[in-house]
């Protein structure tokens, strides 16, 4: 009985783990991503927790798992814009959208060296620029060069198809919409960070050099904007105090009212990036409730004899306008004094928004109160995986895409029996 086929819609952690595992098992996977490559916000770490090894390796292991098998084709550009149909038998409309840049790319990065335009990094997150025509990060897969067409000047300019020698560059490329016929679905969209500066108190967009955890780890990065230095944006002054803010818009009625879960341990092993550059470095967590339950709690205890760990919600960041350093005013609850600590930087722990809290599934599907997609969903087939259905750390994003994969095999099993 041949099954048929499982769209994994999500390139990240969960969904690479999803289409990899599901293929293995002998299943043919389509695997749709909206972005030019593959591995999620995972590919933007610099460590894992706690082990804090670098999320390349098990991205590679991944990568390699994908190469080695032909029962997964990658859509990298895509998006999906109707699924027809029911469990078993869905028709799903997909529309590729255009790299410019065909099979032909080597990446060897003549076409970047003469772009005369620069736009945003958007992988890291704004910081820094790259040519119109780019490769996304250094271990990018697939590794080939793309064109964002919003910066390119078109054929007006035209200096990379001159520069490119295996005419790679097709600056014509057109969308495309085509048709799957797939069993089942699995639904790996991830998640977003919460827009931190609508917590106007803590004066993210106004102070240079108060960060979110996602902007932490890229600074931190070897190959992020600053080559793993610590340096704070305003003047590049490497690091000699800094704050983490825990609960940055979560755990409050007025923002995010869940708990994020993975900020915790995120912030503790931020803290290790600091304190290995700078071992004389002071640094600050102020939290509501730590959370680093089970296997983590020894991690928890062996950074926090490190670090200063205050129990108290700042109330309100202030900057100096001639040096650019921050002062934060919070109430120490284990002591009940008011506390003004001065520090180089500070980090937001910017909480988890799941991708669906805004980009539905184009099918009735159940969601909780914050946009994540309800255990019990009423439409059989389509499955969650990872943060789309509550946060979750690497781990456990892996753990549930596996299961993700199992659901959608037996979806499809069961529905062919079923006749």
């Amino acid at each position: 009985m041949a099954l048929k086929s499982i769209l994994v819609v999500g390139g990240g952690i969960s969904g690479l783990t999803a289409a990899v595992e599901a293929s293995e098992a002998g299943i043919e996977v389509y695997l749709v991503e909206k972005r030019p490559y593959l591995g999620g916000r995972v590919a933007q770490m610099n460590q894992y927790f706690p082990k804090l090894c670098p999320p390349n390796c098990g991205l590679e292991i991944n990568f390699r798992r994908i190469k080695q098998n032909p029962r997964i084709r990658i859509f990298t550009l895509a998006e999906v814009e109707k699924i027809e149909g029911a469990e078993g038998d869905f028709t799903v409309t997909v529309k590729a959208n255009p790299r410019y840049v065909n099979e032909n790319c080597t990446a060897c990065g003549k076409c970047a060296q003469v772009c005369p335009v620069q736009r945003e990094n958007e992988f890291n997150y704004g910081l820094g620029k790259t040519p119109a025509i780019f490769k996304a990060h250094e271990f990018a897969f697939p590794l080939k060069y793309v064109i964002d067409n919003k910066a390119c000047l078109g054929t007006e300019c035209g200096k990379c198809l001159e520069a490119c020698q295996y005419q790679a560059i097709e600056l014509d490329m057109q969308a495309k919409s085509f048709k799957l016929n797939v069993g089942a679905i699995v639904w790996a969209t991830g998640w977003e960070p919460y827009d931190a500066a609508k917590i106007d108190y803590y004066g993210y967009g106004r102070f240079e050099n108060v960060v979110t955890n996602v902007i932490f780890e890229r600074l931190a990065s070897a190959n992020g904007p600053t080559g793993g230095k610590l340096l704070r944006p305003s003047d590049g002054k490497e690091l000699e105090s800094i704050a983490f803010i825990q609960c940055a818009g979560s755990r409050d009625e007025n923002h995010l009212p869940y708990c994020s879960a993975v900020c915790c341990m995120a912030s503790l092993k931020q803290a290790t990036y600091v304190k290995a550059l700078n071992p004389t470095a002071k640094v600050y967590m102020f939290y509501i409730d730590v959370r680093a339950m089970g296997k983590h709690e020894d991690f928890y205890t062996k950074v926090a004899d490190d670090i200063t760990l205050v129990k108290g919600k700042v109330g309100e960041i202030s900057e100096d306008p001639s040096t650019k350093d921050l002062t934060l005013q919070v109430e120490d609850q284990l002591t009940g004094n008011i506390m003004r600590q001065k520090v180089d930087m500070v980090v937001l722990a910017a909480g988890m928004v799941p991708a669906t809290f805004d980009a539905k599934v184009p099918l009735s599907v159940s969601y909780d109160e914050d946009g994540f997609i309800a255990s019990d969903s009423q439409q059989p087939g389509i499955y969650g995986a990872g943060c789309v259905k509550k946060p979750m750390d690497v781990a456990s994003s892996v753990k549930d895409a596996t299961a993700a994969a199992l659901k959608a095999i037996q979806s499809t099993v069961r529905r062919q029996l079923n006749g």
